[in-house]
């Protein structure tokens, strides 16, 4: 991280505040530009990135598609809604006949693509033993310039408009495609993309059964530029719909070294979709992948699980227990995907 990092995000923030917006996004890409490293490869605990649209970073090489296992496919595709055209990959493993078709949505960060964010999380390989699709959208640069997420914007957070429309569309004709069990269809996300995925399960939660939101923001958040340099920082109180209350499970995953999202925000992310919580255990001093983790399990009244919260101790901005050969991963750390889909095949 550049040394004046700091000083000029402060600066942003002073601006915003003052109601310059031009000002301060001329402040945040002089931070960015000073700060910036190419995302291939890129550092697993690079945490001197902003994940809103004024994010400034070099592209790298693409990635290399992930391997697949024999049997499997791993195909492109494009689809087209009112609300746009986003391409995607989608993983197919061979079918199991003892076992549900599922499907999860993977949702990228900023400046990750599919092949990318695959090869980091190594969705693909729990896909063929959970006999489930991966399905990862690609954000378009046209709708952000960093491949964003647009989760701060408030015509990206209802239920039949923007982002959430398109991509829960896209789910359902993936689904019906392929035969998938509507009980079996989740949805996970990275930084930008969790704050979607918690905004998925808000807005829809009779299509997803559950969701996994790894250092991400709750949803209502933010609505603009202004409220989401806020709520990432930690300075926010998410006013979230009734919705969130309609018992969508969650997952969450939060490094308490993030420098990026403010670690509060796993605890909003929490809370709005505890809220049918009436306990919650608490496991100290857990070690998983050569870090000390805290791990919460939020129960309703009959006892199960509707949040599990899992705080990875030194964890920076990145995929805990992923393969660093993808962006925005590490390493060390708990299998955030494998404790993903256990948690989302738990019921």
């Amino acid at each position: 991280m550049h040394p004046q990092f700091g000083q000029l995000m402060k600066n942003a923030t002073a601006l915003t505040r003052a109601g310059d917006l031009q000002a301060a996004m001329a402040a945040i890409t002089e931070a960015l530009e000073r700060s910036a490293a190419p995302v291939r490869p890129s550092p697993p605990l690079d945490d001197a990135v902003i994940d809103v649209e004024a994010r400034v970073i070099e592209e790298g090489m693409p990635a290399a598609a992930p391997e697949v296992s024999a049997n499997s496919q791993f195909v492109s595709g494009h689809y087209t809604h009112r609300a746009g055209v986003r391409d995607y990959r989608l993983f197919i493993p061979p079918a199991q006949a003892d076992k549900p078709r599922a499907l999860v949505l993977m949702l990228h960060g900023c400046t990750q693509n599919p092949d990318d964010f695959a090869k980091g999380t190594r969705m693909n390989a729990l896909g063929a033993e959970y006999n489930a699709l991966v399905l990862y959208p690609a954000q378009a640069r046209q709708a952000n310039a960093q491949g964003c997420w647009n989760w701060f914007k408030h015509n990206h957070q209802g239920r039949n408009r923007g982002e959430p429309a398109l991509l829960t569309a896209m789910v359902q004709h993936i689904a019906a495609s392929h035969g998938v069990d509507a009980k079996h269809i989740f949805v996970a996300g990275l930084s930008a993309g969790g704050a979607m995925a918690a905004i998925l399960a808000d807005t829809h939660p009779d299509v997803f059964a559950a969701a996994g939101v790894h250092s991400g923001l709750a949803a209502g958040a933010a609505r603009d530029l202004p409220g989401a340099l806020a709520a990432m920082q930690g300075r926010s109180s998410p006013t979230p719909s009734d919705k969130a209350k309609s018992g969508v499970r969650m997952i969450v995953f939060h490094g308490d070294a993030d420098a990026t999202v403010h670690p509060s925000n796993a605890d909003q992310v929490a809370a709005t979709h505890g809220c049918t919580a009436v306990s919650v255990d608490e496991q100290q001093g857990l070690q998983r992948g050569g870090r000390f983790c805290r791990r919460r399990l939020h129960k309703d009244a009959q006892g199960q699980v509707v949040t599990e919260q899992w705080l990875v101790r030194g964890a920076g901005h990145a995929w805990s227990g992923g393969d660093p050969s993808g962006s925005y991963a590490d390493a060390r750390g708990p299998d955030a995907s494998a404790e993903m889909m256990r948690f989302f095949f738990e019921r």
